[in-house]
């Protein structure tokens, strides 16, 4: 059952998944139909699941699911890896690697392999302040709040050489 993504509530549990590259306007348009398609007939042993999505950055697609309303099974979760390695396939992206780091400067979204990042680090070229996406958080509120915050505040912390005064 598709819901829009406001309407989830913060319990919500969510999946982001980040692409090496920004979609184009048009592959959004059918990202989005194929999205909803799949949320919309998501089930977890044959019971609705209700679901939703949002893409943010023209880079990341977030998908939730109130488990409120049906707990997720590994099935259903299985289903949702699948519709994204579709994804990936139809648009010759990469949505899977947890080894890409991103983060901003300014209103730009890079992405990096985590020994690039941690070189940056190294060289001063992310500190602190920078702005990192924490793919890690798992509910809606999280997302809300913790996902695009400053490396000092997120497991990023750990790359970022302590100042020696």
């Amino acid at each position: 059952m598709f819901v829009d993504f406001n309407e989830m509530p913060d319990s919500s549990r969510v999946w982001i998944y980040q692409a090496n590259r920004e979609f184009t306007e048009a592959e959004i348009s059918e990202i989005e139909t194929k999205l909803e398609e799949f949320v919309t007939k998501w089930v977890r042993h044959g019971d609705d699941l209700k679901g939703s999505y949002t893409i943010k950055y023209n880079q990341f697609i977030v998908l939730a699911v109130d488990e409120s309303f049906n707990n997720v099974s590994g099935c259903s979760i299985d289903s949702s890896v699948n519709a994204m390695k579709q994804i990936e396939q139809a648009f010759q992206v990469d949505l899977m690697n947890k080894m890409n780091i991103t983060f901003k400067v300014g209103e730009n979204i890079n992405l990096l392999s985590l020994a690039d990042f941690q070189n940056y680090a190294k060289e001063g070229k992310i500190t602190s302040e920078t702005i990192v996406f924490n793919n890690m958080v798992q509910t809606k509120k999280a997302f809300e709040t913790e996902w695009e915050i400053e490396a000092s505040k997120s497991w990023h912390q750990r790359f970022i050489p302590s100042k020696v005064s």
